[in-house]
């Protein structure tokens, strides 16, 4: 009997509708629907998902720990990684459901390096927070040859600094409690004026600002910040 296929499936942003048709006939096909969530609460990717996963279909729901320890999560990892690997050794695909693409700032990594070495694997890629964020705001993010720079908000001030500083462009990832720091980065900078803040980008939820007018100092899972460039004349 051959080995199952883990399948990390792509479901993008929010909107449903943003699943490509690969990653569609991925769920409607697979015999196993996975999904990590955090401890207690539902899986966003399942609920992206849900309207594409037919009734009855087996469902692994890997929950994660609450806390910011590495042992606690690579404890769940190793776990999560041990009930695919069971539905794989038994020739049964896999398809494990990821937030935006599964390649980018995705959970979905631990998962790969721990399962890829023993059965085969595939990757359906999917729209990402920071093309439906642009998407939303109507803002071109870079023009012609201009670069982007992506970085996550919970480096350190200096570090943040340092990277945007030589940025054309940028999207800034993992807000949360750092958005004060990034506000205070940006208007060194001179880039505070150009920057916007997104939040639940392709949802119903979907909002949008100039980070300038913003006055919270914390923000949802789903937020970022761009930094577009700036247009040639």
């Amino acid at each position: 009997m051959s080995a199952g296929r883990l399948i990390g499936v792509g479901v993008g942003p929010g909107d449903p509708e943003l699943l490509t048709l690969k990653a569609v006939r991925c769920l409607r096909d697979a015999p196993v629907i996975a999904y990590v969530s955090a401890q207690g609460r539902p899986s966003i990717a399942r609920q992206i998902g849900a309207q594409h996963i037919p009734a009855g279909r087996k469902e692994l729901n890997l929950a994660l720990p609450m806390s910011s320890l590495p042992e606690l999560a690579d404890a769940a990892y190793d776990e999560g990684s041990s009930r695919i690997s069971a539905e794989l050794e038994h020739g049964r695909d896999v398809a494990l459901l990821c937030e935006g693409d599964p390649m980018f700032y995705g959970s979905f990594a631990q998962l790969l390096s721990r399962v890829s070495e023993h059965y085969p694997t595939e990757i359906v890629p999917g729209v990402t927070s920071i093309s439906a964020a642009s998407a939303a705001t109507r803002q071109p993010l870079v023009f012609r040859s201009a670069s982007l720079v992506v970085v996550p908000a919970t480096l350190p001030g200096e570090s943040l600094a340092a990277r945007l500083r030589i940025a054309e462009a940028a999207a800034i990832l993992k807000l949360g409690r750092h958005i004060g720091k990034v506000r205070r980065v940006l208007a060194e900078l001179g880039l505070l004026e150009r920057a916007v803040y997104v939040e639940w980008a392709s949802t119903e939820r979907e909002r949008w600002t100039q980070l300038a007018d913003l006055e919270t100092e914390s923000a949802p899972y789903f937020a970022l910040v761009l930094v577009p460039a700036e247009p040639y004349r």
